[in-house]
């Protein structure tokens, strides 16, 4: 999606990745928390207001490229953070 920015909010043992759509002040969020050194994926919300336009997509993006730089693990909790790792088998060595 074009103009879609994520941004990533640390709260030290939580945190959670910020979809910024243009043009709306509503705004898509993964969350997660830190568990034995592995982020676990909790939740993935998207209001209707900016869905379909495949805003949750880029925030799992935004977790894996991190993960994949920073070298962490990631357990999807979340059952849409779960199918997108189905779907891309080469991410299978982010998974916890």
């Amino acid at each position: 999606m074009e103009g879609l920015t994520i941004t990533r909010h640390d709260a030290g043992g939580n945190g959670e990745y910020r979809a910024h759509v243009p043009d709306s002040d509503v705004v898509g969020r993964l969350t997660w928390y830190l568990e034995d050194g592995v982020k676990v994926a909790d939740h993935t919300l998207v209001p209707p207001e900016i869905g379909n336009r495949g805003v949750a997509a880029k925030l799992v993006e935004a977790l894996i490229a991190d993960a994949d730089r920073d070298g962490f693990k990631i357990r999807p909790d979340c059952s849409y953070v779960a199918v997108a790792f189905k779907r891309h088998p080469e991410w299978a060595s982010l998974q916890a």
